[in-house]
């Protein structure tokens, strides 16, 4: 991993980038079919307390070149009732919308999406 990968990637040390990823996080929930971000190992034993610049659960965002497009994963457990392609499709438009907004002379963001489970 390169320096500016590592400045670029979670958790975040960038208190400007935490926040944006908890603004992707926030956008992803409120889709359609999302039952709730995937929960990762830190999330299950962090204490009740938060901690600033922590990486929300299920998001993972870098910039490998720097200036180049963002490289989104996101991660999320999906209601049964919902098709799991509608599901994976809404995150990724929703995701690539919200960051396009904030910055629309920027490169299209790759977003990947992984549905991890059903609930």
């Amino acid at each position: 991993m390169t320096a500016q990968h590592a400045e670029e990637s979670a958790p975040y040390g960038n208190p400007a980038l935490a926040t944006l990823a908890a603004e992707v996080a926030t956008a992803v929930e409120g889709v359609s079919g999302v039952a709730f971000l995937r929960p990762g190992l830190t999330d299950r034993l962090r204490s009740a307390v938060s901690r600033p610049g922590a990486a929300p659960a299920g998001v993972r965002m870098s910039r490998p070149d720097g200036d180049g497009p963002w490289q989104v994963e996101i991660q999320v457990v999906a209601l049964r009732r919902a098709r799991t392609v509608d599901v994976a499709r809404g995150v990724r438009d929703t995701v690539a919308r919200h960051l396009d907004a904030l910055a629309p002379t920027r490169s299209a963001p790759r977003v990947t999406v992984t549905v991890t489970g059903l609930v």
